[in-house]
């Protein structure tokens, strides 16, 4: 059995993409969609980030989500992003 990290995916809608960015970023995993999660380096010890297992979950998940919202994937994104990255949002 292959233990994963990836959170699952079950709330297909905005507010639900929205919940599994942010919990990817809890678990200190969040990157952006854009990029390829085999890609992805820990700034720990320059290992990669994800498993080839946890990158094959992320490709399935990722695919679906822009299959079904296309760019608002982003939107749902980009609040959980910029806040792990220690940017403040305007109101």
């Amino acid at each position: 059995m292959t233990t994963s990290r990836i959170p699952a995916f079950n709330d297909n809608s905005f507010d639900g993409m929205q919940h599994w960015f942010a919990e990817l970023s809890a678990r200190g995993l969040i990157f952006h969609p854009d990029d390829c999660p085999s890609d992805i380096i820990s700034t720990r010890d320059d290992s990669p980030l994800f498993t080839p297992y946890e990158c094959a979950e992320l490709a399935e998940v990722l695919a679906a989500m822009f299959e079904t919202f296309g760019d608002d994937v982003y939107e749902a994104v980009y609040p959980v992003f910029m806040k792990a990255a220690g940017q403040r949002l305007d109101s």
